[in-house]
């Protein structure tokens, strides 16, 4: 099936976000070669939750919020994982992109 393909390559790349570092759904659909995708990326990283070798707190949206901060269990679950690796957690949960943005790379 062409989307556990795509995801495979989703988690492919979001087991490369370094530790304390965060990417957004639509770089990583860039890094595909699928630029308008980042929709399916949030599929994908919904559909990861019982892969502990995916870290999906890493993966926020374009603005730098945790925007799937829901699909975790725990109210603040994603933000304390991120905390705990020394990235700051803003206000409105936001994640500062000038300081912890990772952009990965293009497959090909």
């Amino acid at each position: 099936m062409m989307e556990e393909n795509f995801f495979e390559r989703v988690y492919f790349i979001v087991r490369q976000i370094p530790y304390g570092r965060v990417t957004s759904y639509g770089a990583i659909a860039k890094a595909l070669g699928t630029a308008r995708s980042a929709r399916m990326v949030g599929w994908a990283m919904n559909a990861s939750h019982n892969l502990e070798d995916v870290p999906a707190h890493r993966v926020v949206n374009r603005n730098g919020m945790l925007s799937g901060k829901h699909h975790f269990q725990g109210t603040n679950l994603m933000q304390q994982l991120l905390e705990s690796e020394g990235v700051d957690v803003v206000d409105n949960q936001i994640v500062d992109f000038e300081k912890f943005f990772w952009m990965p790379d293009v497959m090909k």
